[in-house]
């Protein structure tokens, strides 16, 4: 009887695996680099957000409201009563650095089966000027082949992500890769792998194109006049961080990739 019941058990479990397991909860951490991180969430610690930092927005700070009614993500692969977004992603940060510091650690001492990382460096490795977070193309590929390894040994999903644009070099009204060979060596890393793969780079540089330099630089960049907002009185001229309507339209690339994307 026992041997009759064990079977009908694994049957049970073959039928729902066929079907598709809806979890209570499935957790969707982010890594990465400033572009990603989330300002707000006590990010200085004992500092005012409002009057320290705001108005820069990390695309994946604007994430969660995204997935408030959202029961199923990759093309219905994946289901879930409700998604968490954990956002471990940190200024600064490259490939090698996340490690080094051991953020990547705890996240995976969190992961549980069936939860998703979303990996999106590379504005930081590409920073030769900077060699305390520069890592090369090898190393690169290298350090994403283990945040990718490491992810499946929790039977977790690693999701690869390239670079998000910054807003130059514009040619003829349409925004180009400034990433140099960082995008194509995620790329390369998700076939070798067979990873999923968002060509966030592309997505992004293909939306702000379509908007046009004028609008994208006002609207959705850190370019800010005098006076207008208190942590920046003397303004500021940034074209790699988003404000919020910025990283509102990033967030909404991600999200939507999110849903097409093919297990």
């Amino acid at each position: 009887m026992k041997k009759i019941a064990l079977s009908i058990f694994v049957c049970q479990l073959l039928l729902a695996a066929c079907q598709g397991k809806k979890d209570p909860e499935v957790v969707i951490y982010l890594i990465g680099d400033s572009t990603v991180a989330d300002y707000s969430d006590n990010y200085d610690e004992g500092k005012d957000y409002m009057k320290t930092r705001f108005p820069i927005t990390g695309w994946g700070q604007v994430f969660p409201v995204l997935f408030e009614d959202q029961t199923s993500l990759l093309n219905g692969k994946v289901q879930a009563d409700n998604f968490r977004i954990v956002n471990k992603a940190r200024g600064g940060r490259s490939t090698r650095t996340f490690f080094q510091e051991g953020r990547w650690r705890k996240v995976y001492d969190s992961l549980w089966t069936g939860d998703l990382v979303l990996m999106q460096f590379g504005h930081n490795d590409a920073a030769e000027h900077k060699p305390l977070r520069y890592v090369n193309i090898e190393g690169y590929k290298e350090f994403l082949r283990l945040y990718v390894s490491q992810t499946r040994l929790k039977e977790a999903i690693p999701i690869l992500l390239t670079p998000v644009a910054r807003n130059y070099p514009w040619e003829n009204s349409h925004l180009q890769n400034v990433h140099g060979e960082y995008p194509a060596a995620a790329k390369e890393v998700a076939a070798e792998m067979n990873v999923l793969l968002i060509d966030l780079n592309q997505l992004s540089m293909n939306a702000f194109s379509e908007k046009g330099e004028t609008f994208v630089s006002e609207k959705y960049f850190m370019n800010l006049p005098a006076g207008k907002y208190e942590a920046y009185p003397e303004g500021k001229n940034d074209n790699t961080h988003f404000q919020p309507e910025g990283a509102k339209v990033v967030a909404q690339l991600v999200y939507e990739a999110l849903q097409n994307l093919q297990p």
